[in-house]
């Protein structure tokens, strides 16, 4: 049976604030500050229970090798030796982010019936160009059932984000669906990450058929939305955006009402909620999931809530009978305090869990034993000052190995998978 999987990526022992992202504004603001990796990854933890307890399918996806030692040597040089911000782009532990990871295609979707995922190149960013080979490995062994197809990247130059630039919508997650890709063309201060060719090229490969592409608006880009998913978010049947995500919102929903007649759009108007507000709280940047009860409930995070126009429109849409029925408040200041929310430590993937890797899959148990190691072995904080000090390298070499160990999979430490 069809199941949507949420996997969330473990927030790595090398998370740090070094200001990498050009255009995230939260990631910018505390460049520089005092991370706590420990605290970070249990958050993560704590939200993944949360979600279990909604009754929600969880899975997971690995911190990478950090530093990135083998694309530093492409570049001809070691960490020792590279300059600051080659050492801190080593470093990053941004695949954390598991929104980015790849674009995701169920099988009733595609034109062969399989799940389809592609891995994102995330070319934009230097810190985040050399992720995807980790994740690429990784989705091949989490997703090696015959019900899968896993495809590399879109080439350079064509920059792909991956599910942040994605969404789907279907009158139930096992039908057929209508996929969304939004792309960005910027004249603006920040950077337009998603190419409509990278779109394009993905939507081909998956064998889509109902597809839309949309851009998405320039001053939602200059206000500081990096990615869709800051403005935009859908599941099931219901679109739930900004009124200012797209650049030409008639358009977008007469096309999809026009593939959906089911749809439901709940736009938020910027008269109530501003999109400054809306990219400081991150209200769409939130999991909008179905329940086993059939109703939506909204995992947001804490400064949601602490933001008075987010939190007073959402209440009135509850109480007005909207179709998100429920408001489920999770505390990820550590990754928001970089730039991600709830739903960018989330890849969705509708499958049946049985066809996927157990390794993959996670349970309270199993979140325990993780939480454990965690505990054990993450660095307590990282005064931005420190990265490349080698008792701290030692330390976030060390602990992502007993993870691995703990989980099974130290076959990923050797690097053998890489291609």
């Amino acid at each position: 049976m069809l199941t949507e999987i949420n996997f969330d990526g473990i927030i790595g022992p090398s998370h740090n604030y070094a200001g990498l992202s050009h255009g995230n504004l939260a990631a910018t603001r505390n460049r520089g500050e005092t991370s706590f990796p420990r605290a970070a990854a249990l958050q993560g933890i704590a939200k993944m229970r949360a979600n279990i307890a909604l009754g929600l399918t969880q899975g997971i996806l690995l911190p990478h090798a950090r530093p990135d030692h083998r694309w530093l040597a492409s570049l001809g040089t070691r960490f020792e030796d590279a300059p600051p911000h080659t050492q801190a782009q080593a470093l990053s532990a941004s695949p954390m982010w598991a929104a980015n990871a790849a674009t995701v295609s169920p099988a009733p979707d595609t034109g062969d019936g399989k799940c389809h995922l592609s891995v994102a190149n995330l070319v934009t960013m230097p810190h985040r160009s050399h992720e995807w080979p980790e994740t690429l490995a990784q989705l091949r062994l989490a997703f090696a059932n015959s019900a899968f197809a896993v495809h590399g990247p879109v080439p350079a130059p064509f920059g792909d984000e991956g599910a942040a630039n994605h969404m789907r919508l279907a009158v139930e997650h096992g039908a057929p669906g209508v996929e969304v890709f939004v792309y960005g063309i910027s004249g603006g201060p920040f950077p337009a990450r998603q190419h409509p060719d990278a779109s394009a090229a993905v939507a081909r490969k998956h064998r889509l058929e109902r597809v839309l592409f949309v851009q998405q608006s320039e001053e939602a880009i200059a206000a500081g939305a990096f990615h869709n998913d800051v403005v935009a978010v859908a599941n099931g049947r219901v679109l739930f955006a900004h009124e200012q995500a797209f650049a030409d919102k008639d358009r977008f929903y007469a096309d999809l009402r026009a593939m959906l007649p089911e749809v439901e759009i709940v736009e938020v108007p910027a008269a109530k909620v501003s999109l400054a507000d809306a990219i400081k709280s991150y209200l769409f940047n939130a999991q909008l999931v179905t329940l086993p009860s059939g109703e939506m409930a909204l995992v947001l995070p804490g400064e949601a809530q602490a933001t008075p126009s987010v939190w007073n429109w959402l209440q009135e849409h509850v109480a007005g009978n909207g179709p998100i029925r429920r408001l489920e408040v999770v505390d990820v200041r550590q990754s928001m305090a970089n730039g991600g929310g709830p739903a960018c430590l989330r890849l969705r993937v509708v499958c049946d869990p049985s066809t996927v890797d157990p390794r993959f899959l996670v349970d309270d148990d199993k979140l325990d034993r993780i939480a454990s190691v965690i505990e054990a072995h993450w660095p307590e904080a990282i005064p931005y000052g420190s990265i490349a000090d080698p008792a701290l390298i030692a330390q976030v070499e060390a602990a992502r190995a007993a993870l691995l160990e703990a989980l099974d999979l130290s076959d990923l430490l050797t690097g053998n998978h890489l291609i």
